[in-house]
């Protein structure tokens, strides 16, 4: 007997300019990775070492199992693909195993293994989320926020993206930053999006991830010239985010002409609320 699980995952922006680690919202693009116990097939380094840390961190006897994962998150996209497998897989072995972890329990293992809880959080729970480590607050979105994303055809790494980034700041960026972070933090606790205009400028990252992506500040200014609320480096890239109230398609068309000669595509969505869910749970003989 092989009992299946399948997990939807959503993808996820982090960051948001200046909220640098701790800031993120959920996605209504999703992986949906199914885990089969009983089944040894080959797995990704990813998916062997997320297995063998789920099965260290809760004591539980490790089985074979194999995943596979159905999609449409593009991956080293600054998107949350990999957050998505690890949640997925870990979510999975809980329902197989039932062991039945808490929700919090289980972000607080993606975490310690992703080393991302902003990108972690919103993922695991939906919404926009603060993370402070381990310690997370969640707000729902309203669907009148779109969320526009230009997807270039390209990859960048995390540790890339972590390489170019300097060792100090001067005072005055930290300052400026911090007050951006806080800013857009009250706007979604509030749900009075117009406070996001203005309020993404970033000290931090995006200056010195620019040389990545050339055309960041133009495909940025872009959007905020076709009415966007503001723009910003998804993650550590390439996608860029911008956040509207209004005209979505009008800004998605003038960030991908922004984008010069870049091969790249556009993305309407809206933030997720729900986070992470079982869709289903199923034995087969086989």
């Amino acid at each position: 007997m092989q009992h299946t699980v399948t997990v939807r995952v959503p993808a996820s922006t982090s960051n948001l300019g200046p909220g640098f680690d701790c800031l993120g919202i959920a996605l209504q693009i999703y992986n949906d990775v199914t885990v089969v116990r009983g089944r040894a097939t080959r797995l990704t380094p990813m998916m062997r070492k997320v297995g063998k840390f789920f099965f260290e961190a809760t004591g539980i006897a490790p089985f074979a199992f194999s995943v596979s994962i159905n999609g449409n998150i593009p991956p080293s996209r600054g998107l949350g693909s990999s957050v998505t497998v690890r949640l997925g897989v870990m979510h999975a072995l809980n329902e197989l195993s039932k062991r039945t972890l808490t929700r919090a329990q289980l972000f607080e293992l993606c975490a310690r293994l992703e080393g991302h809880p902003d990108n972690a959080a919103p993922a695991e729970f939906g919404g926009f989320n603060v993370a402070r480590g381990l310690d997370c607050q969640q707000f729902s979105v309203s669907a009148r926020l779109h969320i526009v994303l230009l997807i270039p055809d390209f990859e960048i790494a995390t540790a890339r993206a972590r390489a170019v980034l300097p060792s100090r700041i001067t005072r005055r960026s930290a300052v400026e930053t911090g007050g951006n972070a806080c800013a857009i933090t009250a706007a979604f606790a509030s749900r009075d999006y117009r406070k996001l205009r203005g309020a993404f400028a970033d000290g931090l990252h995006q200056p010195f991830r620019k040389k990545l992506i050339p055309f960041l500040d133009n495909v940025i200014a872009a959007g905020e010239t076709a009415g966007a609320l503001g723009g910003f480096l998804s993650g550590s890239g390439s996608t860029i985010a911008c956040l509207t109230l209004r005209s979505p398609e009008k800004i998605a068309r003038a960030m991908l002409a922004a984008a010069g000669g870049t091969r790249a595509r556009t993305i309407i969505t809206k933030a997720d609320n729900q986070g992470t869910r079982v869709l289903s749970i199923r034995a087969a003989t086989g």
